[in-house]
């Protein structure tokens, strides 16, 4: 094995090692890293939590002395700035490492390059762009933040083989199978966000939560314009359980934003005239947060002006092997769409797998 087929190969063993953060340490980003003597591993660690122990600092200190004059390779630039936590900068220079291999730059205002620079000036072999692709498709929700101020969207639903997500009386329960669901309520347990349109929220009476929890617990949204959420539903009734947003607009009466707010549910008001400024500035208020991922439950208006604006970045939809019918019955994605086959949202690599007799595709928008 010659030294770039090396480094590539533990490179990608600190990529394994971030992907284990997923859930855990956003809104940072996930991150691993592998120190070696040539093809000998002596510290590897990752990013476990927010707030705690980055993944350099873990690296090193099961490497310990045997670092000086090792390699240490790491998805993501090392911050050279005081958060949670120390630098990490400062306890690579520490080590004594003699090169360091970067996947990619960090974006965060705080580090972008300074990191990479300080390691340079203290006399460090730095090379940056290992994997970079692959360190980028890791970390795409947290750059989305970083770089466009909102979170990663990702739109879900369950449709059947010719198209609907309800029969033509509203009746969706159940399309998908439990196989389906439980892939469902890992994906909230993982997200910051769980949006969904008033329709939806009124005809399947949701809760929202992921069973059994996951290492977050995900802001319930719902976009009502009206603030006609009912105070017998499932989320007004466990709002001070678990949270509730709920985002309306001028049409809603005080009397109703004062009802839900007494409840426990948080509103979010936003004057904008139209729904595509409302729910942009939404999504805006959201990357405040520091929201990363927001799982979108549908509607089909719902996703359907997510699909408009430009705003989708992963799908999962979940085909059941049933045909309902009906010109009335709706399918999973309205809005106004686009005029021509050509402009349709493509998705890129595709992964298809059969949960009991539900297939489920999942795929990231392509760019």
């Amino acid at each position: 094995m010659d030294q770039a087929e090396l480094d590539a190969w533990h490179m990608r063993r600190a990529l394994e090692l971030a992907r284990k953060g997923e859930g855990f340490v956003e809104p940072n980003p996930m991150v691993g890293c592998v120190v070696a003597h040539g093809a000998e591993i002596i510290g590897q660690g990752w990013h476990r939590r927010f707030g705690g122990p980055h993944a350099e600092v873990e690296a090193l200190e099961l490497a310990g002395a045997r670092a000086r004059g090792a390699t240490l390779y790491v998805t993501l630039e090392p911050c050279c700035h005081q958060g949670k936590t120390p630098p990490c900068t400062r306890a690579v220079i520490a080590s004594g490492v003699a090169r360091v291999v970067v996947a990619q730059r960090d974006p965060f205002p705080q580090v972008a390059g300074g990191g990479l620079a300080e390691l340079e000036a203290a006399g460090m072999r730095v090379e940056v762009g290992l994997l970079e692709e692959e360190a980028r498709r890791l970390n795409a929700p947290y750059l989305k933040l970083v770089e466009k101020g909102r979170p990663w969207i990702i739109a879900k639903w369950a449709m059947t083989l010719d198209g609907k997500i309800a029969t033509r009386t509203g009746a969706s329960r159940w399309i998908s199978g439990p196989e389906s669901r439980a892939v469902v309520h890992t994906l909230r347990g993982r997200v910051d966000g769980i949006m969904v349109g008033a329709q939806t929220a009124r005809l399947d009476d949701p809760l929202l939560t992921a069973r059994p929890p996951g290492p977050r617990t995900a802001v319930r949204i719902v976009l009502d314009s009206r603030g006609s959420l009912a105070s017998e539903s499932q989320l007004v009734r466990t709002a001070c359980q678990t949270p509730v947003l709920v985002a309306v607009g001028p049409e809603a009466s005080p009397l109703d934003r004062r009802r839900l707010e007494e409840a426990g549910c948080e509103v979010f008001f936003s004057p904008a005239e139209s729904q595509a400024d409302r729910l942009g500035g939404l999504l805006d208020e959201l990357g405040r947060r520091r929201m990363t991922n927001v799982l979108v439950e549908g509607g089909g208006r719902l996703l359907g002006s997510l699909l408009d604006i430009g705003q989708i970045d992963e799908v999962h939809a979940f085909i059941a092997a049933k045909l309902v019918g009906g010109q009335a019955a709706p399918s999973a994605i309205a809005g106004l769409g686009v005029d021509q086959m050509a402009d349709a949202l493509a998705l890129e690599s595709p992964e298809v797998e059969q949960l009991g007799s539900d297939v489920h595709i999942h795929a990231r928008v392509a760019r």
